[in-house]
């Protein structure tokens, strides 16, 4: 008994922060890689319960729509923080930083990144058998249901307990992104507060310091997606809506999608009212904030690192290039490189693709700009003898939704077989049984494949996305 009260005293506390979140799931998905695990179940369950927990997730698809509606948004609710509790251990951002970087195996790396969250960008990263840390992370809030249209009602309550951490942790900005058309089920019950790093957290040089090698790379990952925000007030930022289906206009103007949308959800309005902006800033969950760079050019030079930047300016500008990357890295070493894994949002498995010698094609979400995206991929490509494609579910047919017909078009173009990831199409985009058979589809598909593929050198990779950018913006310096 004492030996586990010791054991837990030493461990990093583990913080309110949300697992859905494409920081922590992706820091986890690399990390389980490092390891060499597959990323099992979005790290929420061990790997001998996904037969169970399979069952469990195609009972709630076969539920109504209204219910499959409730649990998706009470799941959701049960990992944000409790309004009294929005200052304390397992609020604070230097925890936070302590826990994320507790996931990587201790041992020295030729690099490390840190800024953005980007999926294609963490398949460099497993490539090269590197570490990433994020700058922002989300911190859902609880609280009482809320109707999603009333966004000046939901600034109203949540101003001041924003107002109240950010007086806490002078070191984040704090972004308080509303979005009444993805995240239509879990605005409901809970306010998305993303953090942004100002400062280099105390974890972040403690870690950078123990694992990296000396004479190493800090490479900062900056992507410079913008959306028109408020200032609320120092360090507040609001942003209404998000990167997706609707644009940045529709969210604060209206327009005739919206006006659908919200006439199919029986809603009073037929359009939002939201603060008006007052300039461009970072947007919420992809940009970055960089007030941060000056502390880690400063870190980097005192401790006799090399820095890099790499500079994108959509999320997706990595994705076409990383998959170039593998392919020809695959090529060389003998592997054929004919077999596509599209992945959606946190739906990855950096370890499994390695193993399997898949092609990783990431997508930000599974909305009609990502569908062009792999189009355009697919497009300018020899056919693939096989496409797999794991679509994550948010549980509302949203603005901008690709349907599954679409996505048929997109499998209808492998030369073999085109095929779905874990994706339950008639319960699509309800179908949450997706979470767990994603992985439970991964091993059944590329199980038995164990290639040996060898670290990718972080300087080739880096050669390799300068080369092959296109049209993207892509500098490293």
């Amino acid at each position: 008994m004492a030996v586990s009260r010791a054991h837990d005293a030493s461990a990093p506390l583990k913080p309110k922060i949300a697992n859905f979140d494409s920081s922590t799931a992706m820091l986890r998905a690399l990390a389980s890689h490092l390891k060499d695990q597959d990323f099992i179940a979005l790290g929420s369950f061990p790997k001998w319960s996904v037969p169970f927990m399979s069952v469990v997730g195609g009972t709630v698809n076969r539920l109504p729509s209204a219910l499959r509606s409730a649990v998706y948004s009470f799941s959701g609710w049960t990992e944000a923080v409790a309004q009294r509790k929005i200052v304390g251990p397992r609020t604070d951002p230097g925890n936070v930083a302590e826990w994320l970087c507790s996931h990587y195996p201790k041992r020295r790396y030729p690099a490390v990144m840190i800024g953005s969250s980007n999926g294609a960008l963490m398949h460099v990263c497993a490539a090269c058998g590197i570490p990433w840390l994020p700058q922002t992370y989300l911190m859902p809030v609880s609280h009482r249901r809320l109707d999603p249209n009333a966004v000046e009602t939901e600034l109203a309550r949540m101003r001041g307990l924003a107002l109240r951490f950010l007086d806490a942790h002078r070191d984040v900005a704090l972004h308080h992104m509303h979005d009444p058309s993805q995240d239509w089920l879990m605005v409901q019950l809970m306010s998305y507060f993303r953090l942004k790093y100002l400062r280099l957290p105390d974890a972040y040089k403690k870690f950078i310091t123990q694992c990296l090698e000396p004479g190493g790379t800090i490479c900062i990952v900056n992507c410079e997606l913008s959306w028109p925000t408020t200032r609320i007030a120092d360090r507040y930022i609001f942003q209404m809506g998000a990167l997706g289906g609707p644009t940045a206009d529709e969210y604060l103007n209206g327009g005739p999608r919206v006006a659908a949308f919200l006439e199919q959800k029986h809603a009073s309005v037929r359009r939002w009212t939201a603060p008006e902006p007052d300039a461009t800033r970072p947007e919420a969950e992809w940009g970055f904030e960089t007030t941060l760079t000056k502390e880690i050019q400063d870190f980097a030079g005192v401790n006799g690192y090399r820095l890099e930047t790499l500079s994108f300016s959509h999320p997706e500008d990595l994705s076409a290039p990383v998959a170039d990357l593998y392919a020809s890295w695959y090529r060389e070493h003998g592997f054929a490189a004919k077999e596509l894994l599209v992945e959606s949002f946190i739906l990855m498995d950096p370890h499994r693709t390695l193993r399997a010698g898949l092609v990783p094609f990431w997508m930000f979400f599974n909305l009609i700009p990502s569908l062009d995206s792999l189009e355009t991929y697919l497009d300018a490509r020899s056919p693939f003898d096989e496409i797999a494609i794991m679509l994550f579910s948010h549980g509302v047919r949203s603005i901008g939704l690709a349907t599954i017909d679409e996505w048929n078009r997109c499998l209808a173009r492998a030369r073999e077989r085109g095929f779905y990831v874990g994706v339950d199409t008639r319960a699509y985009p309800q179908d949450f049984a997706t979470f767990v058979n994603y992985s439970r589809d991964l091993e059944r598909y590329f199980g038995k494949a164990d290639l040996d593929v060898p670290l990718l050198p972080y300087s080739r990779a880096r050669d390799f996305i300068q080369a092959h950018s296109g049209n993207a913006r892509i500098s490293w310096a």
